[in-house]
Formats: C-alpha cells, structure tokens, sequence
C-alpha cells in the first residue's frame, strides 16, 4: 500500500487532515532509536526538544548525528530551558547560544523556571537573533506546583514580553509528571478554567502545552480539540496521541467531538 492509499483510506474514514502539532522530546535516547522515530513519525512533528542537559554530556559526534538526522528528515529542533537558565545564572550565556548554533539548533527554549532570570527579554532576543536562532519561552516554575489565578495573570504579562521581543510560541510548564505542577493538581487532573484563560490570551497557535502523561495528553486534546500543541510528549508515545487526535484511538472514538465523521454523514447519525 502506497503512501497515497494510507490517505485515501484515512479520508474514507472520515479522519481530518492535520497539521503537525506536537512537540516530542528526546530525554537521551540513542541516535539510532531517535533516527527509527523520525523515519515513521517526522510528519506529524511540530518540533522536536532535544531535552534536558543530556546532549551535552553525550558524545558530540552523537549529538551531531540527532541533529542533523532530525534535519535530513526535515524536522525543527529546540533544546530544552533547563541549560538555558543554567547558562544565564553562570553567566556564560554567550557561550551557549555558540554552542547550540554551531551544533546546527534551530531554536532554543528560554525560561526561569528553577533560577532568577538575570537577563531582560529584549536583551536575550538580541543575543539569541544574532546568531539566527529562533526561541520560545517556557512559563511556570518547576517547583512552585500548581497555578492559582493570581499566578496566571503574571504569567500572561510575563508571556507578552516574550512575545514582545519575538518569542516563537510560549511553552506551558508540566515537567515529567503533570502532577501538582503548573495546570495541573496533585491527581494530574487539568485546571480547564486556567488552560482556557491561556487560550484565550494567546490563541492555541502561540501556545505548546506540556504534556508527558497519556491523561494529560488525552485532556488536552479532548479540552481543545485535535488542533492543541502539546509538548514534552515521549517519543515512544507520539503515535498514540496523533491516534487520540483524529479519532482513532477507542477512547477517542466514543467522544463525538474526535471521532472521525465520514464525508456526507450527518453529525447526529455520526455520534449515534
């Protein structure tokens, strides 16, 4: 079967035709199990995070071979927020905006989400666009746990600063566990009201909403709708979101809003 009968059979379904919204992360897998990935899911990418600080403890000549199979394969990069904010309270972050774009990075993920930011947006900008990096910005901190409304509102100021000076999309903090943390209370169970109130301020199109766990994955996009970014999704579980998103998934399939609807059929016949 050819690539053009997996859709045509996709579109007789009924299952939308998507554009890539998620964000997978690499926490440290092995080059080659990072290429196997990209060669069945780079379609459905948005960007991919090479995560937390582990590439740059790996072995260059491994980090370079992500990166560059990443860009064979026609995917955006970032890394993660953690070595940025590192990199700001050593004060050596010229140091790594060189580094990430001698690696070939196509952007990098700014925040203060575990140290005091000791940098103005504006002046980040101006380091990071002169080495042609693009940027997001994460919002929330990691330890803090999660969001209270007044808490929301410095989030969203903080937001359009970033935005202000050229952020690319705001990332929402959710770490690994999407508990107690950020939009999220202690049973993983997702605030809709503060999630809303974000959407609302900055369009799902400016937001990437971090979501490592299948509940937070599934509430996401059953909140939003199959269009959500979601972020800090592990590789090994990026198809079963893009099947949760169009439908084909069972649990997706019993909710009317994502079950796929055939071309002609009427809504009301499509749920019965």
């Amino acid at each position: 079967m050819t690539a053009h009968d997996f859709d045509q059979y996709l579109r007789q379904l009924g299952v939308a035709e998507l554009a890539p919204a998620s964000c997978p992360f690499d926490p440290g897998i092995a080059p080659v199990e990072l290429e196997s990935h990209l060669a069945q899911s780079a379609h459905l990418i948005l960007s991919l995070k090479i995560s937390m600080a582990c590439w740059m403890v790996a072995d260059p000549a491994a980090t370079r071979r992500k990166l560059a199979a990443a860009a064979a394969a026609g995917v955006a990069t970032s890394t993660g927020g953690g070595p940025y904010e590192v990199a700001v309270a050593q004060g050596i972050l010229p140091a790594y905006l060189d580094l990430c774009a001698d690696l070939g990075f196509d952007a990098i993920e700014c925040g203060s989400g575990f140290t005091d930011s000791g940098i103005e947006p504006a002046q980040a900008a101006e380091m990071i666009g002169q080495r042609n990096l693009a940027f997001d910005y994460e919002l929330g901190d990691k330890h803090s746990g999660e969001f209270d409304s007044a808490a929301v509102s410095e989030l969203i100021d903080e937001g359009h600063r970033w935005l202000e000076v050229g952020a690319r999309r705001l990332v929402i903090e959710a770490r690994e566990s999407a508990s107690d943390i950020g939009l999220f209370d202690a049973q993983g169970k997702l605030d809709t009201a503060h999630a809303a109130r974000l959407a609302d301020e900055f369009g799902l199109k400016r937001l990437v909403f971090e979501a490592p766990t299948k509940s937070s994955q599934f509430a996401l996009i059953e909140h939003f709708g199959p269009q959500v970014q979601l972020g800090n999704i592990p590789m090994h579980e990026l198809l079963r979101v893009e099947i949760y998103r169009r439908g084909l998934h069972s649990d997706a399939f019993a909710n009317p809003r994502l079950r796929p609807r055939r071309p002609g059929t009427p809504l009301e016949e499509q749920s019965s």
